[in-house]
């Protein structure tokens, strides 16, 4: 006769093992001795081991039962049945490896491979990192409303990371921020981005604006993406509008003609 601790030892588990596996009914509770003590025999030894064996193979306890008291042709189908869950279950946890292993970077968290590569050639081109933060959040929030648009946006913004006067802009931005001469940078940014401006509305490129940006309100929604960037960003931006509206164009995410000055 064992005791509980000598059955453990035998089966290879722990004493908690045993109780759990009474308390959930697979190993029945043997009576106790005139003590009080539980005592078991070699058949609750040989049960133990079956059960921590199907166990340690990854079937769920709630199928031990099952397979125990299962025929040779039901114990081969319910063993074949859980070899196809647990395939299943380790080819999702394959992808949310190679999802975690893309997220290293930090700028593929709900970004398409697209969105990213474009980001990373912002970098490369002398953006500033603040920049590419907002840019990578816009591009958040654009992908959950038109998802199946943003490739077809990437192919534009590729495009213009091919413009010479779009890289002057980022190498600029990039010494504004870093604070070269952030004013004399600002003018020369608002030069840049109305000279951007006229060339786009001149091949009629503004027209398609409102595909990525449906309505006010969620140009407005981008538009407080900067302020995320602390204040420093917001009063240059502030000023950079204030210099594009003196040359008579308005906004950065949705841009508008307006009276030079702002009337």
């Amino acid at each position: 006769m064992l005791t509980i601790g000598q059955l453990a030892a035998y089966a290879g588990v722990t004493t908690r093992a045993v109780r759990h596996y009474h308390q959930v009914g697979l190993l029945p509770e043997p009576e106790r001795n005139h003590s009080g003590y539980r005592t078991y025999t070699a058949p609750d030894v040989v049960r133990l081991i079956r059960i921590r064996t199907l166990a340690d193979a990854g079937v769920p306890l709630a199928r031990v039962e099952e397979l125990l008291a299962a025929d040779d042709e039901g114990f081969s189908t319910a063993v074949t049945e859980i070899d196809r869950r647990l395939r299943a279950e380790i080819r999702e946890l394959q992808e949310h490896r190679r999802r975690i292993a893309q997220l290293a970077a930090g700028d593929s968290l709900a970004l398409p491979p697209t969105v990213t590569t474009y980001l990373d050639r912002m970098r490369a081109l002398g953006a500033p990192e603040v920049m590419v933060q907002m840019e990578r959040d816009a591009w958040i929030l654009i992908a959950a409303q038109v998802p199946g648009r943003i490739d077809e946006f990437m192919v534009e913004k590729e495009a213009q990371l091919d413009d010479p006067t779009m890289r002057r802009f980022l190498r600029v931005m990039g010494e504004a921020v870093s604070g070269d001469a952030p004013e004399g940078r600002l003018v020369e940014m608002a030069d840049l981005v109305v000279e951007m401006a006229e060339q786009a509305a001149a091949r009629g490129e503004l027209d398609g604006q409102d595909d990525a940006v449906p309505d006010q309100s969620f140009a407005d929604l981008l538009d407080t993406v900067v302020l995320t960037a602390g204040p420093e960003m917001v009063r240059l931006r502030d000023r950079l509008l204030g210099l594009m509206e003196e040359r008579g164009w308005s906004g950065l995410v949705r841009m508008e003609r307006v009276e030079p000055g702002g009337g």
